[in-house]
């Protein structure tokens, strides 16, 4: 099972856990178990067109998504997901 640590601002959005465990094999599939259990968080983490949202930044095993294979990312079995919303400001 993958782990996917939410950050704080996110966890009001999944019910307040802090961490979800998904069985999935690629990150677009963690996403697709997200959007099961917890649309208003996948609402968040994915833009209308279904791709990843421009100012969140998905990390596997301590690997930026994008410079992988974006949603096609293939997790092990012991993968740990991270989400990280940019904060902006001034």
């Amino acid at each position: 099972m993958a782990k996917v640590c939410l950050p704080s601002m996110l966890r009001p959005l999944a019910g307040g856990v802090a961490e979800l465990e998904v069985d999935a094999p690629t990150l677009g599939a963690v996403l697709d178990s997200v959007r099961a259990g917890h649309p208003a968080l996948e609402r968040r983490l994915r833009d209308e067109s279904g791709g990843l949202r421009r100012y969140v930044n998905f990390y596997v095993d301590g690997e930026e998504c994008r410079r992988l294979a974006g949603q096609e990312t293939p997790l092990t079995p012991s993968a740990e997901v991270r989400i990280i919303p940019s904060v902006a400001g001034g």
